[in-house]
């Protein structure tokens, strides 16, 4: 039923065999001491007293509160509803509530699940691929032209992964337009919402801004917490989450205990951990962005705005698939090709969101020497 995912089949080849990872789509994690440190009193004695026992399936009432409070103004707990990642979320939404009769429209390139689980359901999809020569940037024209009398959604992601691109507040306000005019829902992944650039100007959630709009957001990304298993969907449509809470009874059922504590602590902390990991992302990016610059006769770039991966150009004549095998087998340095993305143009996903990554860039530097 499902398609081999490339990307995850990708990872599992390399990610824990190869010693430098230069295409991870996470930042720098946090230690749990580190997060600890950060909890009010009240929350260390829900860390202490943790019961661990099932919890409600929407997930835990605080967590909730504190993610709508601290994330999405103007929506309250009862529009949260938790998942065991950001993936459950997306499957919950784009596998177990579609119709086969349904048509949708999904930005590309794209996370394979936001595009092969429509498929797998038996939905017709049109696909719009984000363009370099329009900096990757969403089109709106295409959007409209892409409509049909049976299009129920369209999914995007912004922040772009994987080419770190973001949508401008005029351009959400417009595209709201077209798609409510038509009755369209949106399902956007938002989970790298608040990560990157330092000029970058944040639209709202889409959940904010539309009735029809469901936003993903993970403790993954932006928070630097993967371990934690934890994701969401906002919605101000209550009956929507009623939904997809129905199908996450025969996925997960609900969240580990330990993980929605941790989680609580560091949304309320979000301020104080979103500025350590700009810091690092933002360092980074200024090194990668000169680096691309010195060495412009193999690489070339549309500079990310959000997130912490962009796409980068491999100017040479070989393939992107052979440059990045004879790296990882040289310097242990792993790149993502694009044809991961289904990308037929020579570029590679690069991840600048580790502490580490300036010395894995020199080790870039020495295998191109």
């Amino acid at each position: 039923m499902f398609k081999t995912f490339k990307l995850e089949e990708y990872l599992a080849r390399y990610e824990f065999s190869a010693p430098y990872l230069m295409c991870s789509s996470d930042p720098q994690t946090m230690l749990m001491r580190d997060v600890l440190a950060l909890a009010s009193r009240e929350e260390k004695e829900m860390w202490d007293n943790i019961d661990l026992s099932y919890t409600t399936p929407e997930g835990h009432p605080l967590l909730r509160e504190v993610i709508a409070k601290q994330l999405y103004p103007g929506l309250d707990k009862d529009q949260i509803l938790c998942f065991a990642g950001a993936e459950e979320g997306i499957f919950c939404t784009l596998f177990g509530i579609l119709e086969p009769s349904d048509h949708l429209i999904v930005i590309t390139p794209c996370y394979q699940s936001l595009l092969e689980l429509p498929k797998a359901k038996g939905c017709s999809i049109t696909t719009i691929e984000l363009q370099e020569s329009e900096n990757w940037q969403i089109n709106l024209n295409a959007i409209k032209a892409a409509i049909k009398p049976t299009t129920k959604w369209l999914v995007m992601n912004f922040p772009h992964n994987p080419t770190g691109q973001v949508i401008s507040p005029s351009d959400l306000a417009e595209l709201i337009q077209i798609l409510d005019a038509h009755g369209i829902w949106l399902f956007c992944d938002e989970v790298y919402r608040l990560m990157g650039a330092c000029d970058t100007v944040w639209a709202d959630p889409v959940a904010c801004t539309y009735p029809k709009a469901l936003s993903l957001g993970v403790m993954s990304k932006s928070f630097g917490m993967a371990g934690l298993r934890v994701g969401w969907i906002a919605c101000q449509d209550k009956s929507m989450l009623k939904k997809l809470e129905h199908v996450k009874y025969y996925t997960s059922i609900c969240n580990s205990a330990v993980s929605e504590v941790i989680s609580l602590i560091a949304v309320h902390q979000k301020d104080t951990i979103f500025k350590r990991v700009n810091e690092i992302v933002n360092h980074n990016l200024q090194y990668l962005d000169e680096f691309i610059k010195t060495h412009h006769e193999h690489f070339s770039w549309v500079r990310p705005k959000g997130g912490c991966v962009g796409m980068v150009r491999y100017n040479k004549s070989e393939s992107v698939d052979d440059f990045c095998h004879r790296l990882v087998q040289s310097e242990g340095v792993l790149l993502m090709p694009g044809s991961i993305f289904e990308m037929t143009s020579n570029h590679f996903r690069v991840g600048f969101g580790r502490q580490n990554f300036p010395g894995v860039l020199d080790r870039l530097k020495t295998f191109l020497k």
